[in-house]
């Protein structure tokens, strides 16, 4: 009993720290101001301030190629290091990690120069941005793949799979990635994670995203800018919902068809 109750109170706690801010958020950005009361009106202004809404354009555009650009790039790498070139995991390894260590601002200026070629070959816009939001995901990413490949029989299915006459291609679509869904959404939510939440790197590179955006409505009208980043923390932990959901969903039905035999023969 007591053990119970401890583990509640640490929860209500933690979900008091966590919670309490986003309510002083929603209480701030509803305020009528010298009028007193409540209103809207800095969340209808999220939808009439074309600046701000391009700006949210372009981070969920960005939060999609960043995404698929890093599973792109990560998953059939680290799949093929664990089937054909074991001893390079730790090289992989602590190269996506490295990115964990390097603070943003040395990134920046360390990538500034580079970004003079990289406008030359692709024009100067935002979008961009993909290529350097997937090196700083990588650390994230890297360790939830890593734990969606640890929980699979990986060489013994895509040796299974190339048995039958399946390429390497279709072992990596219908083999790898229905294994390991959950592992992929998790990549993918914090891919989307960062991007809508870095400020940084877009900020010293003169790139208008989300929390640029925000910074800038801040100095105008800061009940906008805290109804904009209320409503991205709200998207995010929709999104972590939304998975979680998926991944109880898909271990519940898994835990049940080892039994369907034995109901069988019931």
């Amino acid at each position: 009993m007591s053990t119970r109750v401890f583990r509640y109170g640490i929860l209500g706690v933690l979900g008091a720290f966590f919670v309490l801010p986003l309510v002083a958020m929603l209480d701030f950005s509803t305020r009528g101001g010298l009028q007193g009361g409540r209103n809207l009106t800095a969340w209808r202004a999220i939808t009439e301030d074309a600046d701000l809404l391009r700006a949210i354009l372009v981070s969920l555009e960005l939060a999609v190629l960043s995404s698929l650009a890093m599973l792109v790039l990560l998953l059939p790498t680290m799949v093929w290091v664990h089937l054909r070139l074991p001893w390079l995991k730790r090289p992989v390894e602590f190269l996506c990690l490295l990115p964990l260590v390097i603070p943003a601002i040395v990134l920046v200026v360390g990538i500034a120069p580079l970004y003079s070629w990289v406008s030359y070959f692709f024009g100067n816009s935002a979008l961009t941005l993909t290529f350097v939001y997937v090196v700083l995901v990588l650390p994230y990413a890297y360790r939830a793949l890593e734990s969606g490949l640890s929980t699979m029989d990986l060489k013994t299915l895509s040796e299974a799979a190339r048995s039958l006459g399946a390429g390497w291609g279709t072992v990596l679509w219908r083999v790898v990635l229905p294994g390991m869904r959950a592992a992929v959404l998790s990549a993918a939510l914090l891919t989307v994670a960062l991007v809508l939440g870095e400020f940084t790197l877009a900020s010293l590179l003169n790139f208008p995203t989300l929390q640029v955006a925000i910074n800038l409505t801040g100095k105008r009208d800061a009940a906008l800018s805290i109804a904009v980043s209320l409503a991205a923390l709200l998207l995010a932990f929709g999104l972590l919902m939304t998975l979680s959901l998926i991944a109880g969903r898909r271990r519940t039905a898994r835990l049940a068809e080892p039994l369907a035999p034995a109901e069988e023969k019931a």
